[in-house]
Parts: C-alpha cells; structure tokens; sequence
C-alpha cells in the first residue's frame, strides 16, 4: 500500500513538473513575442528623433552611435494608421527595428524600381490589409512626398522569382515574409506590395 502511495505521489508531482514546465515555456514565448513588439516600437522613437534631425540638417543622423544603419526615409499610409522610418539596408539586424531600404535597388524618391522590406509580423503586419488603389507617401532626406497607389499585391517565392528593375519608371515594391499568420520563421514565400509613383511635392 506505502508503494502505491509512493507511485501516486511519484506522477502527481511528475504531473506537476511537466505543467510548470510548459507553462514556463509558455511565458517565455510570450515574453519573448512581446519583447520583439516592444524592441520595434521603443526604436521607432529613437529612429523619429534621428529622422527629424536628417530633415533639418540634411545629413544622415544615426538614431544611435553603434547603429550599422541610419533613417533614409518616413513611409506614412494614411488609410492603415502607419508612419515608419526607413532604415538605409535590410539586414536582420536593420529589420529588428525598422523597415530597410534595399541597396541594389532604385533610392527612394528617384527613377526606377525601390524596395522596402521589413518583418510580417511587426513593421509590415498591416500589408494584409492594404488593397489595390490604396494611397500613401514616402518622405525622403531633402523634404519632398513622393506619392504612390498601390496597383498590385502578389505572393512570390524567392526560390524561383525576382524582381526586374524598370529604370524608367517609378516603383515602389513593400516586401515581406509569407504566410502572416504562422509559427514558422522565415519560408520562402515573399508578400509583395506594388506600387505606382503618383507625382511628387
């Protein structure tokens, strides 16, 4: 009988161990999910502060001193609630905390095809519900909005598609990780947002 008992209380606290477990592995997910959240919005405070240095003195300031990348432009979707600053580079360590300019294409504001990317599931959340005809505006260094329609959203994998440059127009591609809603990190399904240039002031 004292053996039963023993083995009863054996599991019970057996139980026990295997819930505090995944209970603490649980909370640990969601801290880790909300320090992600936070890091984001914390850095587009400190990014704002820089951007509005670069628009009155008109050299790039970085919003801290061991930053590898600084603001290059503001994007503001009126329609969605979003103001961003945009970073100059889409490393990973750039796209913690903003959305990144990619290098080997068109600079923002200028002739040709520009692209901006940032992560699903912070800066680039809202891209599910932007539709086609759907305005906004890029600011870049030297004051001027640069206007844009969205004109086209397409699912694309990076395994077999890219995107051409067209140095004639003025294109704007917002590009993000696809699916929204997964557990998975990374895929190579890409979520594009195309965009038409619809003048400048």
């Amino acid at each position: 009988m004292a053996r039963v008992t023993r083995l009863a209380r054996a599991r019970k606290w057996a139980w026990r161990g295997l819930l505090l477990s995944l209970a603490l592995f649980g909370f640990g997910q969601i801290g880790s999910g909300l320090y992600i959240h936070a890091k984001a919005a914390f850095a587009q405070e400190l990014l704002e502060r820089a951007w509005g240095e670069t628009l009155e003195g008109g050299a790039s300031h970085k919003a801290w001193s061991w930053a590898d990348t600084w603001p290059v432009a503001r994007l503001v979707f009126p329609g969605h609630d979003v103001d961003l600053v945009v970073l100059e580079g889409a490393s990973g360590e750039a796209l913690a905390f903003g959305p990144g300019r990619m290098p080997a294409f068109a600079r923002l504001g200028r002739p040709g095809t520009a692209i901006i990317a940032a992560h699903r599931d912070t800066h680039f959340r809202f891209l599910e519900k932007v539709q086609t005809g759907d305005a906004f505006w890029i600011e870049t260094a030297d004051g001027k909005r640069h206007h844009y329609v969205v004109i086209d959203t397409v699912v694309l994998d990076s395994r077999s598609a890219s995107i051409s440059d067209d140095p004639s127009g003025s294109t704007l591609v917002l590009l993000t990780c696809y699916p929204f809603d997964t557990l998975s990190v990374g895929g190579p399904l890409r979520y594009l947002v195309f965009a038409e240039g619809a003048g400048s002031v």
